[in-house]
């Protein structure tokens, strides 16, 4: 594969939803570093940078997979199955998968030293949590991976824990797996400009 790099006008317009990725071998836990490393630059409300990511590749890729498959048999009717394994394999067959978490502790540690907001933290938690996420993903496009924003949780969120040793205090909030694109998105339906935006 040779990655094509896009500036970021074209990575907004161009983001699509590739929810089956392959294997490539340029798609290395270095490069994924790197766009990390840009990525966590996203804004968050006070600077209080409550995201956080973990990371899975090869392996501990394919395991993360096999416990969202095993979770949803014993949820999704036998007769649905099928369309489930097969959606969840398009995931499995990438590279790996970016899980973003809530750090609890943080935003109850900002909920006391800003009382007058403390109905809001949550919220903007979230707030910061979506523009990392979004800052990976055209991190990601600009560089020619595929990925799409899934979220199995809060179904896998015990298993993860405790499989990955994660701290009790991150909230799961959403998982990317990501590859080369495995296939051809089809044709995004955006709103009329009008109808979104107003001058005034």
């Amino acid at each position: 594969m040779s990655v094509t790099t896009t500036n970021l006008k074209e990575a907004i317009i161009n983001r699509r939803s590739i929810r089956k990725v392959k294997k490539n071998e340029a798609i290395t836990k270095e490069k994924i570093e790197e766009l990390l490393k840009i990525s966590v630059h996203a804004p968050s409300s006070f600077n209080m940078q409550s995201g956080r990511v973990v990371v899975l590749m090869d392996n501990e890729h394919e395991k993360f997979w096999n416990i969202v498959k095993e979770t949803l048999r014993a949820r999704v009717p036998a007769e649905n199955f099928a369309a489930t394994e097969e959606r969840l394999q398009g995931f499995k067959d990438g590279v790996g998968t970016i899980l973003f978490f809530e750090d609890q502790a943080t935003i109850k540690q900002m909920q006391e030293n800003a009382p007058s907001y403390k109905e809001q933290f949550p919220f903007w938690s979230h707030q910061g949590n979506a523009m990392l996420q979004y800052a990976t993903w055209m991190s990601l496009t600009t560089e020619g991976i595929g990925a799409s924003i899934q979220h199995y949780n809060p179904i896998i969120d015990e298993e993860v824990k405790e499989t990955w040793n994660i701290p009790a205090e991150w909230s799961l909030v959403a998982q990317m797996p990501f590859g080369e694109p495995n296939e051809q998105p089809g044709e995004k339906t955006s709103l009329p400009f009008e109808d979104v935006v107003k001058f005034y």
